[in-house]
């Protein structure tokens, strides 16, 4: 077997953002990655649905409005660095499990990789965070960033 610098990789790398630091980082990764390898990119920005959203009056109009910034400031830093560094890739919103829309848009796009932020919050030593759940998952390589 030999293998030969430059053509093989990635073609097609999922990386999921949804505006922390940790995924911001994980999206600059993947995007480098891309643009180094020639491959397409697909952000995917998963809002949550918060069962206490329901409960309060108004909140699911707070946490939509909220993740409707995220968006658009995804979307400007996207224009930016697509004008500094150009990269095919595809913005995927959706409300739902952040693990489950990510596995879904992964396998329908056949993805090579998935890149995701590590998880921040306490809760998820226990119950797991999205990048473990990818990892166990099994289906792609699921690159973890800091």
């Amino acid at each position: 077997m030999s293998f030969e610098y430059g053509v093989d990789g990635p073609k097609v790398i999922v990386a999921g953002v949804d505006g922390s630091d940790t995924s911001m980082r994980a999206g600059a990764y993947a995007w480098g990655l891309a643009r180094r390898g020639g491959a397409r990119l697909v952000l995917v920005h998963v809002a949550p649905i918060a069962a206490l959203s329901t409960l309060t009056p108004g909140g699911a109009a707070v946490m939509r409005e909220a993740a409707d910034e995220v968006i658009g400031e995804l979307r400007t830093e996207l224009e930016r660095a697509a004008s500094e560094r150009p990269v095919r890739y595809d913005l995927v919103t959706e409300q739902g499990d952040p693990f489950t829309v990510l596995a879904r848009v992964a396998d329908e796009n056949r993805a090579d990789a998935v890149v995701v932020g590590a998880s921040a919050q306490a809760g998820h030593r226990l119950v797991g965070s999205v990048a473990v759940r990818l990892v166990r998952a099994g289906r792609w390589p699921v690159t973890v960033v800091p």
